[in-house]
């Protein structure tokens, strides 16, 4: 098979296109690129469904870029050939990035606008008036700037993309999607692209795809066990707490980690629990502003950050749902819609993070509180082991969680018989002396810090996103020293939480923990330069010198004192 496969350059792509992808070493297409790419620019409609971290963004946007290459060559007219639909605004810079990449050689030739921020319509208006080859945005977005005469599509529209397809519908775009579609002309060509295939993208098929060609590839919505290990492990509130805090701090949890909460004063409760033990995580939700999360999610990827404390809020936005999966009765989904009224907060209809989003390099992933329906979990889940890069799931379950636990395995095993929870072999009275110390953390984190914490974070970032989003516009290097990860200490933090004492670590870890070794070692470096302290206590004889300063002082003194008497 490997004989057979097709690369790039047989395609018949653009010479450009083709340096632009040399440039992102990308010496080989995806599996999903490979069957795609060639069906698209046989001008075939396509359904495809494979796993997220596959190649899906590059599969139909190569396909995009070189079918309005080959239009310029025929036609000058400067209009929007192709509109790629995304579910959140994270995704549509994400596309937006990858298109830019892919068209470096070709810039001029083809123009792409990502219309899925904040801004006002009237802000985006010169941009779209501009007939950029290319509009990606989410379908309330889109359909606003229709209905505002600022895009007109009926008569120019050659593609249309819709990215994670199954989404669009959990972010309650049913009815923008419906209504956007009476702009459109009666003929284009189609790509729906998706993790899984629900009833609503069935239902998306019939209504946009003319005898499409539908890959399902992989069958497996996540990795095998060779190359994503997943486990769960039963415990209590109070026990959640004290895992997470001996994983991290131990450090038995290397590398980047994505940790899942159910709520967002759950994840400052989290943030400011690490931050006793002088764990620096950032959080990630819906409440703050786009351009942070953006930053965030980037910086995360350069490796400024170690662990990201994410809200996964579709169950949020749309409780009825979360409780229908959960068979839950409709009393318990009144309760859960006017609790989520309650907190009053401004939302972002538009934020999400499970999916979509591309974390680079995600070792890990921590479900903290475990998600309510088996497709939040494969979302989740998927952050790690993207392309071919190892990964591990840990699942934290409580006795209310029990009844999904069974639904993901029971989705699972009928899957891939492969990828099943294997339960966490941890010994919990390991870790017993832990607890008085976390006890102390938890009693230090009230719901009035949780509070303050998440006003002062919201302020912090309005300011960092909106007042100085034009300074850094024009000094871009001093937006790399902006951190998101400072401590926001509401809570009274106890210095002695900071470090681990020996003898709480547990036996069977002290040869692979010493949580004293980076003390040491500075300690080791600030002793290193002995010989260079002498020497400049030398040369500066005159500042130095105690004998001098002290007859010097001594005579003023008695100056002083004889004019007193």
């Amino acid at each position: 098979m490997a004989a057979e496969m097709l690369h790039f350059h047989e395609m018949g792509l653009d010479d450009r296109l083709l340096k632009a992808v040399a440039d992102l070493g990308w010496s080989q297409p995806t599996l999903i690129q490979e069957k795609a790419i060639p069906l698209a620019l046989e001008g075939k409609d396509l359904l495809a469904r494979a796993r997220t971290g596959s190649g899906k963004t590059a599969a139909y946007a190569v396909p995009v870029i070189q079918r309005i290459l080959a239009s310029k060559q025929s036609v000058r007219e400067q209009d929007v050939r192709a509109l790629i639909l995304v579910p959140t605004k994270e995704l549509g810079q994400q596309v937006q990035t990858m298109m830019r990449q892919l068209t470096a050689f070709c810039s001029r030739d083809v123009r792409v606008a990502d219309i899925t921020g904040k801004a006002d319509l009237s802000a985006q208006r010169p941009i779209l008036m501009e007939k950029p080859d290319v509009v990606v945005g989410t379908p309330a977005r889109v359909l606003s700037h229709l209905n505002a005469q600022n895009l007109v599509l009926h008569s120019s529209l050659e593609m249309l993309v819709i990215d994670e397809a199954d989404l669009l519908f959990s972010f309650g775009f049913e009815a923008d999607l419906k209504n956007l579609l009476c702009h459109l002309p009666k003929i284009y060509q189609s790509f729906l692209m998706s993790a899984t295939l629900t009833e609503d993208v069935q239902a998306l098929k019939e209504l946009l795809l003319h005898n499409p060609v539908i890959l399902k590839l992989q069958g497996s919505q996540l990795p095998d066990s060779s190359q994503l290990q997943q486990y769960s492990i039963k415990c209590e509130e109070e026990d959640k707490f004290l895992l997470v805090y001996t994983l991290l701090k131990l450090r038995l949890v290397q590398g980047k980690t994505l940790v899942f909460v159910g709520a967002v004063d759950r994840s400052y409760r989290l943030k400011l629990f690490l931050e006793q033990f002088s764990i620096p995580s950032c959080v990630l939700n819906s409440e703050l502003p786009v351009q942070s999360r953006c930053h965030i999610i980037t910086q995360f990827n350069q490796g400024f950050y170690d662990y990201i404390i994410a809200t996964d809020e579709q169950s949020l936005a749309d409780p009825t749902a979360a409780a229908a999966c959960r068979s839950q009765a409709t009393a318990g989904k009144g309760k859960k819609k006017k609790s989520a009224e309650k907190r009053g907060r401004t939302k972002d209809k538009e934020y999400g993070v499970s999916r979509g989003v591309d974390f680079q390099n995600v070792a890990n992933v921590i479900n903290f509180d475990f998600p309510v329906t088996v497709e939040s979990y494969i979302h989740r889940v998927g952050r790690t082991a993207r392309a071919d890069n190892p990964g591990t799931a840990l699942s934290f379950i409580s006795h209310t969680e029990l009844d999904v636990l069974s639904e993901v395995e029971e989705a699972l095993i009928g899957d891939h018989s492969d990828s099943v929870l294997k339960p966490y072999e941890f010994k919990m009275e390991e870790i017993e002396g832990f607890r008085y110390r976390c006890r102390d953390a938890m009693r230090s984190v009230t719901k009035q810090a949780v509070r303050e914490a998440r006003l002062k974070e919201i302020k912090q970032e309005l300011l960092n996103s909106e007042k100085l989003k034009t300074y850094f516009e024009d000094n871009p290097r001093d937006l790399q020293l902006l951190r998101h990860d400072k401590d926001l200490h509401p809570a009274v933090v106890k210095p002695h939480l900071r470090n681990v004492p020996e003898y709480l670590i547990p036996e069977t870890l002290k040869g692979v923990v010493n949580p004293l070794s980076n003390r040491r070692k500075k300690r080791k470096v600030k002793s290193k330069p002995e010989g260079v302290v002498k020497s400049s206590f030398k040369k500066n004889v005159q500042g130095k010198n105690p004998l001098k300063s002290f007859r010097y002082s001594g005579g003023r003194n008695s100056k002083g004192k004889a004019g007193q008497s």
